[in-house]
């Protein structure tokens, strides 16, 4: 426990486990009121191939998504991860809180804005590999801060701990430990990196990670081909409107919060040693911008600057003793949070959810070229239709020949679409399911040899230049779906003119 008691501070350790509690059983209430996400269906079936790394991701939240999927609770099983980790973010910001000598005031606002920016709440309602980056993130901060006020070195290893873990989740973590070094280099903190306890806390995390980066070097390093691409793959948002989705998407009301954590180690005297914290959120949005990144790469400075930015308000409101003003800016920013909720969290049913977004205009911003047109936002389009399609190409496929199935392949464009076949349509009877798409390419023809296949694409004309003979037997809808996914036909390609082995290579596909 931290030096400063929950008793001292008027939060109570009690009053503070109670809180995750509720947060964490909230979202695991919402865990399953859709269905399972185009993403966690990938790392099922990527789970249930256990290895190092894919191509696209470390290892860590496959292996946990088919591990939970296991349980046979759907979508609430696989999601319970993340339900305990925003409960976990609970803990932590009061704690960091703690840390800097929060008021009482300081620590409720710091702990209702992690509960419930937007942004935070629609990583925490699917299992992603970035859902764990905003505690991980906030961890290796509240680490480098304890060590640097207290001398507590062993948090530094601790820091390394977290970073490689992390690592083995998502290979995002990098940006933040560079960020935090431009902010420790720019500061006199910059003591801190050559401490033992520093090194050896990176040398820890590199040994964690090491494994799932010789897997990447093992297999031609496709994470930077996928890094590539997402270049091209992704809006290339205007700097201000990028800037004013962030407001957006965590909230305006929480803005002056996060606002007065960037601004707040250069005014207030009790946080001047932490102005290398500000500076790397900052070092991490240039980098964003650079790489095209999404809103929510930012995300998991938030917490971060949360915690700052109420410390901030607290020393301010001890001064000036403002508090109704806090309290009633704490309740506003409930209630935006609230009317935003459906947009973060399966709140509402699909119909109503449409028109609510069309009553209020609140679409969130498109993020990726291939969204436009969606009904929905892609966080819920993305878990609604699956069964429907994989519904259509299963009685697709029951309307080939069974005598000529055993020489059938089925290919599809991307992991959605393949995952959601090997997981709804594999035990009545289809194939293992061929793509181009990221693993799924490097998986191979999956121990087969097709003569004929049963494809899912655009444009059928695409197909018949490989097929001797091309009759569409079905086409995909499903009213709350991506519209990409929409309107594709499922043809069968009998007779391939070249064998697919040798096509393999043309049909890559890392995006």
């Amino acid at each position: 426990m931290d030096q400063t008691s929950g008793s001292q501070c008027g939060v109570t350790d009690r009053a503070l486990f109670a809180t995750a509690i509720v947060v964490m059983l909230l979202h695991a209430a919402m865990g399953s009121r859709y269905d399972l996400f185009r993403d966690e269906l990938y790392f099922i079936v990527c789970g249930q191939h256990p290895a190092f790394g894919y191509a696209d991701q470390p290892p860590l939240v496959p292996l946990l998504a088919a591990s939970f999927y296991k349980l046979g609770l759907g979508a609430f099983g696989v999601r319970l991860p993340v339900a305990m980790s925003a409960g976990a973010m609970v803990v932590l910001a009061a704690r960091f809180s703690r840390m800097l000598d929060a008021s009482r005031l300081a620590i409720v606002l710091a702990v209702i804005a992690v509960c419930i920016a937007p942004m935070l709440l629609g990583l925490g309602a699917v299992l992603s590999t970035t859902s764990f980056d905003p505690l991980a993130w906030t961890m290796i901060a509240y680490c480098l801060v304890r060590a640097i006020r207290r001398g507590e070195d062993r948090f530094l290893i601790v820091a390394g701990l977290v970073a490689g873990v992390d690592l083995e989740i998502k290979y995002a973590v990098p940006f933040w430990a560079a960020g935090l070094a431009i902010g420790l280099l720019a500061m006199q903190q910059r003591r801190v990196l050559l401490r033992p306890a520093l090194w050896l806390g990176l040398g820890l995390a590199a040994l964690i990670a090491l494994p799932s980066f010789l897997w990447q070097w093992m297999h031609g390093l496709p994470f930077l081909e996928l890094m590539a691409a997402a270049r091209d793959k992704n809006v290339d948002t205007p700097l201000g409107s990028f800037l004013l989705n962030q407001i957006h998407v965590m909230n305006p009301v929480l803005a002056p919060i996060w606002f007065a954590g960037l601004i707040g180690p250069f005014l207030v005297e009790k946080l001047r040693d932490l102005r290398f914290l500000p500076i790397a959120c900052i070092a991490v949005l240039v980098l964003t911008r650079l790489g095209h990144g999404k809103d929510y790469y930012l995300a998991a400075c938030y917490p971060t600057l949360f915690v700052l930015g109420a410390v901030t308000i607290g020393e301010w409101a001890a001064a000036r003793r403002p508090r109704m003003m806090a309290k009633i800016g704490a309740g506003a920013a409930i209630a935006v949070s609230l009317a935003m909720s459906p947009l973060a969290l399966p709140v509402l049913p699909p119909p109503l959810l449409v028109a609510y977004i069309t009553r209020l205009g609140i679409a969130p911003q498109q993020q990726e070229r291939s969204f436009r047109g969606t009904v929905l936002p892609q966080l819920f389009a993305d878990q609604l239709g699956w069964h429907n399609f994989s519904g259509q190409v299963m009685a697709a496929w029951q309307r080939i020949p069974e005598s000529q199935r055993r020489r059938t392949g089925v290919k599809v464009d991307n992991y959605g679409e393949a995952a959601s076949l090997d997981l709804y349509a594999g035990p009545l009877g289809l194939p293992p399911v061929l793509s181009g798409h990221n693993q799924y390419f490097l998986w191979g023809l999956r121990g087969q040899n097709p003569v004929d296949l049963l494809v899912v694409q655009n444009h059928v004309e695409r197909l018949r230049p490989y097929c001797r003979d091309t009759q569409v037997l079905g086409q995909t809808w499903s009213p709350y779906a991506m519209a990409s996914e929409n309107g594709k036909v499922i043809a069968w390609c009998r007779g391939l003119r070249t064998p697919l082995g040798v096509l393999w290579p043309e049909i890559k596909n890392y995006s």
